[in-house]
């Protein structure tokens, strides 16, 4: 058999590679009798005129991979994908689970690098204002390291809907309106603003934020490379706050020293530790004791997970189930919370699930008894029991379900309409979204059945942004 080159256009072409990958296999050509090459003139068949081939069905981690891979700068991948394909639909349907495999083995490699590089580009690339008052817009220049340009358009506009912005890189632009998406060429960094008006009021707060107590260079780097740090105002002054960062602990120290010791809850608290816990189990071994704060709950309810998960959930407080079995998630809302979970592909058994009250609350009405929520007081309360929790356990992401938990990780009161999506709680990265006990309450099954598939929305984001602040997007290929 002679043959076939196919011709996609440089870049990402995913839809390119989706046309030609189900011409090939309704002609049942092998990965061997195909040539895949790339060039700016994409010739999918040469003079092989045909119609537009029928959907490939495809498991799902296999759609997500391809559009992953298809990102990468290696020549080879879309003759690797081929190959994936070829052999998923000729009796190896569960490939993927074997990760000795030569083939998934370099696939994984090459997604993983695509991972890195979106979550590098949403955590590194920064907006300068240019414009007068009246129309303002917002440019940014990155150098991504791949094709992910296109792969991170819908986490731009989710986060900067409301902004006139434009993201320029070396293989390519995209300009966003407020309502509409166009792509453009390449663009270079003297085309972009090189700093702005708001960026030295930033860089005094990044400056006043700076814990000098807590600077490790190494680690800095390693979350932040250098070779962004250009692109970012507030790098300008890390040199300085490092170089100094001795002698502000030294000042630190002497501060704490003169200052008088006040009796907030958070030391009163640690009034009652003989020696600070060091796990998880000492540490609930103190909450026990401790005894609730309003009285009634029949026993203090701990958080349950991996002692080192990378998502801890939060929500408010224990409901009656939890407190009688003295387990996080067991009621109502906790058994919608899992189908939400098993829905997006999120596997409880990895999740740490607490709540920022750790006792039950509630109003006796006959023999039932009917959840309070806690006051602000009692929040703070509880506070340093789950600043404690969330630091013995090192999450990746911390998402808080509904205002009690946003008022706990936070020390704010903040609306849950206006602050849902991603966010950040200190140092840690966090998510915000509904407490599924909000989804129970609503008075009819279609606001139900809307603010459900909402919450599972979330959830699907807050599952990519624990692996790699991915946005996955749409399958490449028709899934099952």
């Amino acid at each position: 058999m002679s043959l076939h080159r196919i011709t996609l256009k440089d870049g990402a072409d995913l839809d390119g590679f989706r046309r030609a990958v189900r011409r090939v296999i309704a002609e049942e050509l092998a990965p061997q009798h195909v040539v895949w090459t790339i060039g700016s003139e994409p010739d999918l068949f040469g003079d092989d005129a045909g119609g537009e081939a029928a959907p490939v069905a495809l498991p799902r981690p296999v759609g997500e991979l391809i559009q992953l891979v298809v990102c990468h700068r290696d020549p080879e991948r879309y003759a690797l994908l081929h190959q994936l394909v070829w052999r998923v639909l000729n009796g190896e349907r569960e490939l993927l689970q074997i990760a000795s495999d030569p083939l998934v083995h370099r696939l994984d490699l090459m997604a993983r690098t695509i991972r890195r590089d979106l979550h590098k580009m949403h955590a590194f690339l920064r907006f300068r204002k240019v414009g007068g008052q009246h129309l303002e817009r917002f440019v940014a220049w990155f150098e991504p390291d791949h094709f992910i340009l296109e792969a991170t358009a819908g986490f731009f506009i989710d986060r900067f809907r409301s902004l006139d912005w434009t993201i320029l890189t070396p293989v390519g632009s995209m300009r966003w309106d407020r309502a509409k998406l166009t792509y453009g060429p390449p663009a270079r960094k003297e085309d972009a603003p090189s700093e702005d008006s708001f960026e030295n009021g930033w860089r005094d707060y990044y400056e006043s934020v700076f814990n000098p107590a807590r600077v490790n260079p190494t680690a800095m780097r390693a979350e932040m490379p250098k070779k962004y740090w250009h692109n970012m105002p507030e790098a300008a002054s890390i040199p300085a706050l490092i170089q100094t960062a001795s002698q502000r602990v030294e000042r630190m120290i002497e501060q704490e020293a003169t200052m008088p010791a006040k009796r907030t809850p958070e030391r009163a608290i640690e009034a009652m530790w003989d020696q600070e816990p060091k796990t998880l189990e000492q540490l609930n071994a103190i909450i026990g004791k401790a005894g609730p704060l309003v009285p009634g709950a029949t026993q203090a309810v701990f958080g349950e997970g991996p002692a080192h998960a990378d998502i801890v959930f939060v929500g408010e407080q224990p409901g009656d189930q939890e407190d009688l079995q003295g387990r996080p998630f067991v009621g109502p809302a906790g058994k919608l919370l899992m189908k939400a979970m098993g829905e997006v592909g999120l596997d409880q058994s990895k999740i740490y699930l607490t709540n920022a009250v750790k006792h039950f609350k509630f109003e006796q009405r006959g023999h039932r008894r009917i959840h309070a929520k806690p006051t602000a007081g009692e929040v703070k309360h509880y506070r340093p029991w789950l600043m404690k929790e969330l630091e013995l356990v090192r999450p990746k992401l911390v998402v808080a379900l509904g205002a009690t938990a946003v008022l706990a990780l936070s020390g704010k009161q903040i609306p849950i309409t206006r602050a849902r999506g991603r966010a950040a709680f200190g140092e840690r990265q966090g998510y915000i979204t509904v407490h599924p006990s909000y989804l129970l309450r609503l008075p009819d099954e279609h606001s139900k059945r809307e603010a459900y598939d909402l919450f599972v929305q979330d959830l699907a984001r807050i599952r990519d942004l624990s692996l790699a602040d991915l946005d996955t997007g749409e399958l490449p290929l028709a899934a099952e």
